[in-house]
């Protein structure tokens, strides 16, 4: 239940402020004045879209603040704790938009993004506009009025589940069939490929080693030369090399030493040196050793390069990615020589998955029929209590032949109606007049708000429009009945309507000449009798007008709404 509103430098309002209760509370005022600015401040409060026209002129923001009470077992204590968001019985949605356009969304303090406020919201409003015929004609809208109507969550979840399902396994087969037509010419093709690179007995690393190989043997006189070269100062070069030398200077040190102890630590330095000169000149001469290839590798080492190579070009490859090539195609030999019992798996698969989705839509096709009827009794009774004695609504649901996995169901749901005697029930679509659409409109928005529950506050947005007399008086019996139920505002021009509420709110535009404000006023009881008085008469109040206030007030309250069907 909406219990606080607060809202500053929203559109003409500069600072307005409300208290509400349960029950049916009226909005009432001149035409211009602001009533739906109050509706559309609350539609911001629950995330709805803004812009910087929303702000006051010469404000630097515009802000909202809604506060609604929290019954035990509310789905909104739910969302708040999935969102890890404190509420001691009551949550406050605070939205600010600034000048330049932006916005941010507050819940109990905690900033969230748009969707989850929203998401909020819908848990905590519900609001019917003047304009909601609008969507009623779209047949999305009709079937989901009629899943709401009879509480169909449970039945939808299977239907959708299995209905993507069956979608995605539909397109896994088209794929598989489309490559069946191509399968034996795809199978020659690659095990003639496999084939080829299995000759080739690729080993791990093979190709880089052999690549290394020839690129040392085209290299190898240039190679030796040096290798003759460092060998020859190293180790081998007729007493003048490294290793003879160093030997040279070992004695010498020796024989010195014999003199100065200090020489001691050098002359070892010179001994551990020995021992890596004569290792580096075993290696070199080892090397040198290797560079005398046999003609008969080289020949094999350059053939087997070519044949590498070329698979590689052939395969637009590396030739180090050979070897994962040849996995590649052989996992898809694998595939493809196993696709027709794959695709024979899959069929089998979605056949059960078409049953199990034939038997839930099945289920839920039942359940709406039921509800259809339902709500088709009942929209039928209120439209006539609203000066349509004759009309007639009905909910007509076909099953086409060509139904599809549609995660709604298979179900087409058609709205028709007839507003006068004698005439048969026509799509809601086609019915001409405004004013009868709109009385339907409110006949099946009171008719699922009172049969099924919903959320505990809901606004209607001028939906009386077009109607008066009698029928006003029963538009008002509606709304105050649902208020009995919990919470409704009701933004509305009829007296006979605002006369019922339990309590009434005027809202009136005040002006200086230079700029507008909005006031609102929680009007004591001869406040509501001039203010109805106001209403039924138009610019002059009279005595009569006045008298006809408060016999209007006087009236008996309307007779209590009727149970939920069962």
């Amino acid at each position: 239940m909406l219990t606080h509103l607060q809202i500053r430098d929203f559109a003409i309002i500069d600072a307005a402020e409300l208290e509400l209760a349960a029950g049916l509370t009226a909005l009432t005022g001149e035409t211009g004045a602001g009533k739906s600015i109050l509706v559309d401040a609350v539609l911001l409060a629950i995330g709805g879209r803004a812009d910087a026209g929303v702000v006051r002129h010469g404000a630097e923001r515009a802000e909202i603040t809604a506060t609604f009470e929290l019954e035990k077992g509310a789905p909104a204590r739910d969302w708040l704790a999935a969102q890890d968001i404190e509420a001691d019985g009551e949550v406050m949605l605070r939205r600010v938009i600034g000048a330049d356009g932006r916005s941010r969304a507050y819940v109990n303090g905690q900033p969230q993004p748009l969707n989850q406020v929203r998401a909020l919201g819908e848990l905590l409003l519900d609001v019917h506009g003047q304009q909601e015929f609008l969507t009623l004609i779209r047949r999305d809208t009709q079937r989901a009025l009629v899943d709401a109507h009879g509480g169909h969550e449970a039945l939808l979840a299977p239907v959708a589940s299995n209905a993507r399902a069956c979608r995605a396994l539909d397109e896994e087969l088209a794929f598989l069939r489309a490559a069946a037509a191509e399968r034996d010419s795809r199978l020659e093709l690659l095990r003639y490929q496999v084939k080829e690179l299995e000759a080739l007995a690729l080993a791990e690393g093979e190709a880089e080693e052999l690549l290394a190989e020839a690129q040392r043997l085209a290299h190898r006189g240039k190679l030796a030369a040096a290798a003759q070269a460092a060998l020859g100062l190293v180790y081998d070069g007729e007493g003048q090399d490294a290793h003879a030398l160093a030997g040279r200077a070992l004695v010498a040190l020796r024989q010195a030493t014999e003199v100065d102890a200090a020489l001691a630590p050098i002359g070892a330095l010179l001994g551990e040196a020995l021992i890596p000169l004569q290792e580096a000149g075993r290696e070199l001469a080892a090397y040198l050793e290797s560079l005398e290839v046999d003609p008969k590798r080289q020949e094999h080492v350059e053939s087997r390069i070519a044949s590498i190579e070329q698979l590689a070009r052939k395969h637009h490859v590396v030739p180090a990615e050979l070897a994962a090539m040849l996995g590649r195609l052989a996992a898809e030999v694998a595939t493809l020589e196993r696709a027709e019992t794959t695709l024979g798996e899959l069929e089998q698969r979605r056949a059960v998955l078409a049953r199990d989705y034939g038997k839930a839509a099945a289920l839920l096709s039942t359940a709406r029929r039921k509800a259809a009827r339902a709500l088709g009794e009942a929209v039928t009774g209120l439209m006539r209590g609203l000066g349509m004695p004759g009309g007639v609504f009905e909910v007509d649901i076909a099953i086409p032949a060509d139904a599809g996995f549609e995660p709604a169901g298979v179900d087409v749901i058609e709205f028709r109606v007839s507003a006068n005697p004698g005439q048969p029930p026509k799509p809601i679509a086609k019915v001409a007049s405004g004013g009868e659409l709109s009385r339907i409109s409110l006949a099946v928005q009171v008719a699922a708000a009172r049969e099924v529950g919903g959320t505990p506050c809901m606004i209607f947005d001028e939906v009386d429009a077009g109607v008066g007399g009698a029928v006003a008086e029963m538009v008002g019996r509606e709304l105050a009945a649902l208020g009995r139920r919990g919470q409704v505002l009701c933004v509305t021009h009829l007296p006979q309507v605002a006369s019922q509420a339990d309590r009434q709110i005027r809202v009136a535009k005040l002006s200086d000449g230079r700029k507008s404000r909005t006031v609102l006023t929680v009007l004591g009881a001869e406040e509501r009798i001039e203010e109805l008085a106001r209403m039924l008469a138009g610019v002059e109040v009279t005595a009569s007008a006045r008298e006809h206030a408060r016999q209007l007030l006087a009236r008996p309250a309307a007779p209590a709404a009727r149970k939920k069907r069962s």
